[in-house]
């Protein structure tokens, strides 16, 4: 006797019966395989999507600190309609001009003598330009920091809530509650 013959006897089943379950089973598992694809490579996409705008706010960043280093000069007076960079007391510094440097050189040494602020500020009422003085803080984490505040109504309670601007971590985190006030 057939092998499929015992089983359909087995089970009081048809031939054509069972033929038909094999069938539905053989779909069944073909679907599985076919959605298990279709899932890895929605995944690789999105993953792919994410690298990608990760790399772009990444040029982005780098791109504003280059431009806060290096005003652009459009006229031969100096003055191309944009206001100037400012130091870290308020002071306009007026236009510097490009010099042969490499970039990141000038980058040290613009760091080195702006990050030592050892104050406090009031967070809820501090400009991008005076959260910058804080160390670790720059132009784009300046802006996170007053977008962040402004949509939660101008005023955080807490120094927690931080840790939901893009960017703070419990490292920074701990450098910002040395350095904010919530009054």
């Amino acid at each position: 006797m057939n092998p499929l013959d015992r089983l359909a006897v087995r089970l009081s089943l048809t031939r054509a019966e069972i033929s038909v379950i094999s069938l539905l089973v053989v779909f069944l598992l073909l679907g599985g395989a076919v959605k298990n694809f279709r899932t890895a490579r929605d995944a690789e996409a999105v993953i792919k999507g994410r690298e990608q705008e990760r790399l772009s706010e990444r040029e982005v960043d780098s791109m504003l600190a280059v431009a806060t280093i290096f005003p652009k000069e459009s006229s031969p007076g100096g003055s191309d309609g944009m206001t100037e960079p400012m130091t870290r007391y308020g002071e306009s510094q007026g236009v510097a001009e490009q010099s042969e440097e490499p970039p990141r050189e000038k980058k040290k040494t613009a760091r080195s003598h702006r990050k030592i602020f050892n104050g406090t500020l009031a967070f809820n009422r501090a400009t991008e330009q005076q959260l910058q003085q804080i160390p670790g803080v720059g132009p784009v984490m300046a802006k996170r920091l007053v977008t962040f505040r402004a949509s939660k109504g101008g005023r955080i309670e807490r120094h927690e809530d931080l840790l939901e601007v893009k960017g703070i971590g419990e490292k920074k985190l701990e450098v910002l509650k040395k350095h904010l006030t919530l009054e």
